[in-house]
């Protein structure tokens, strides 16, 4: 049965995802920064939490997470985990993963912050990723940034609040969603088996 190791690098939310992940028929395997990732089917970057934190707890194994991601090991970030897909946020200092050209922007307007609850979805991009999920689907959110992506080829959803934002991305092995899969319901399910179906290949 395949492994997804689910990387504690000090945010929450951890025991949820797993046990979602293990819903689809994963193994799920929740793990300190570790060097050893290339043993792993798929990656996991969970989060509530704070980037220039995360950003820091990752740093003694950045290179390893990078180089075992590009030799093609599936990888899905959620909510943080996502935004530290990207090379800097406006929450604070600090050094994102950079698979993407980008930032995270924080959430302006007259809307109450953090944005949390469900929201809707907007299909930009097929993917395999969302296979079966309608556009306009609801999933569920606790966030107070978003990613902004340089190359909006990689945007597959976008959710209105405030503003129009990216919502998940996905491109080659990385996939990413500002919401989080494992509090969606049948839909954040659903989304979670198209993940493993991915890594099972």
């Amino acid at each position: 049965m395949p492994q997804v190791l689910i990387i504690d690098y000090g945010v929450g939310n951890l025991l949820s995802l797993k046990v979602a992940l293990e819903k689809t028929g994963l193994t799920a395997k929740i793990t300190p920064p570790t060097k050893q990732l290339k043993q792993a089917d798929a990656i996991a970057l969970p989060g509530v939490g704070n980037f220039t934190a995360a950003a820091k707890a990752l740093e003694p194994v950045k290179e390893a997470l990078v180089d075992t991601v590009k030799g093609g090991t599936p990888l899905l970030g959620i909510c943080l985990g996502l935004q530290l897909f990207f090379q800097d946020s406006e929450e604070g200092p600090g050094e994102g993963l950079a698979f993407f050209k980008g930032n995270d922007m924080r959430i302006k307007g007259d809307v109450k912050v953090p944005h949390m609850g469900w929201n809707s979805l907007s299909m930009v991009k097929k993917t395999e990723l969302f296979d079966g999920v309608a556009d306009g689907s609801y999933v569920y959110f606790v966030h107070s940034l978003y990613p902004e992506p340089a190359d909006k080829q990689v945007v597959c959803t976008q959710t209105e609040y405030s503003v129009t934002f990216t919502s998940a991305v996905a491109d080659k092995n990385i996939y990413g969603t500002q919401f989080h899969p494992e509090k969606s319901g049948d839909v954040g399910l659903r989304i979670l088996q198209n993940f493993a179906k991915i890594v099972a290949r």
